[in-house]
């Protein structure tokens, strides 16, 4: 009787097991090295992690950095309280659901981070550097089969790209702007769109590259936002035409512009950074309340068309 062949079996052999194990331990050296890179900060690797995470995001959830990262929740809560209590991250509720929290890097988290960040750069570059570059290309290209087979998604484009401003840019502000808030607050009247110009060129005219600047966001090779420091005094920075289009809205830019705003303040040596709103602008009025900006003084008013209750806020840099 002729004794069939087993049929050979579709799971890993233990060869194949072997190997990855093996890879594992490897690689985890290869990480002890490039973490050493930490030693020098105050943050342990799992702090860096999650640092890392929010640097990279327009905002995220405390669960999409336990799904992201596989953190006990617990052990997240009490990082997240800590990098909250140093004025690292900031929380405030979803636009879209009041009874979730988002969580965002502050300025002065994105100035921790930067380090970290610069040294893991270092610490990759000095590592590919000992490689020839056609062994390099291999590597590269492995470690993108891998995180492939092992289910990663995609790499997703940034939303959006900050630059600073144009040819063209100020006559789209101006249009923007006039649009927006005749559709969205009714305020029709031409000199609102006046104001916006004036705005702009007085920026423009008498602009200092040393003490001022512009960010515009652009989305898909449209632009999407806009955002101006303006020197009020020697100890003053004003934050102006903060304008977030409605096809952009929930990226998390306007927080992102407000943080620039801020980083750029501070770095200028700004004492204060102030800024004119109206408290019917709600969604831009939380941004700065998230920031840590004061409401100084209001004032009711008639203005361009509409009774109005006008705001000053400012933040002590």
């Amino acid at each position: 009787m002729t004794q069939l062949a087993e049929a050979p079996s579709s799971g890993p052999s233990q060869d194949d097991v072997a190997a990855i194990r093996r890879f594992n331990r490897f690689y985890t050296r290869q990480l002890g090295l490039l973490a050493e890179s930490m030693l020098a900060s105050p943050f342990s690797l799992s702090e860096a992690r999650v640092l890392y995470e929010l640097a990279h995001r327009p905002e995220a959830t405390a669960s999409d950095l336990i799904r992201e990262l596989g953190l006990d929740a617990g052990y997240l809560s009490r990082m997240l309280k800590k990098f909250e209590d140093q004025g690292l991250i900031r929380r405030a509720p979803a636009e879209d659901d009041a009874r979730r929290a988002v969580i965002a890097l502050t300025p002065e988290g994105r100035d921790a981070f930067a380090p970290l960040d610069r040294g893991s750069q270092e610490g990759v570059v000095a590592m590919l550097e000992k490689i020839a570059p056609p062994d390099r290309d291999r590597l590269v290209a492995a470690t993108k089969t891998i995180a492939r087979l092992l289910g990663e998604p995609a790499p997703t484009p940034e939303p959006y790209i900050l630059r600073g401003l144009e040819t063209g840019d100020a006559g789209w502000i101006t249009h923007r702007h006039a649009l927006i808030y005749a559709r969205e607050y009714g305020w029709t009247d031409p000199q609102f769109e006046a104001l916006v110009a004036e705005i702009l060129k007085t920026f423009i005219l008498n602009f200092d590259p040393k003490h001022e600047r512009a960010w515009i966001a652009e989305r898909d090779g449209e632009v999407v936002g806009s955002v101006f420091i303006t020197r009020a005094s020697p100890e003053v920075a004003q934050l102006r035409l903060l304008y977030v289009d409605p096809s952009a809205r929930g990226l998390g830019l306007g927080r992102r512009l407000v943080d620039e705003c801020i980083r750029f303040s501070r770095a200028k040596g700004y004492k204060t950074l102030m800024l004119w709103t109206h408290d019917i602008l709600v969604p831009a009025v939380r941004i700065y309340q998230a920031a840590g900006f004061k409401l100084i003084k209001e004032e009711r008013h008639n203005e361009f068309g509409h009774d109005v209750n006008g705001q000053i806020w400012e933040l002590g840099l």
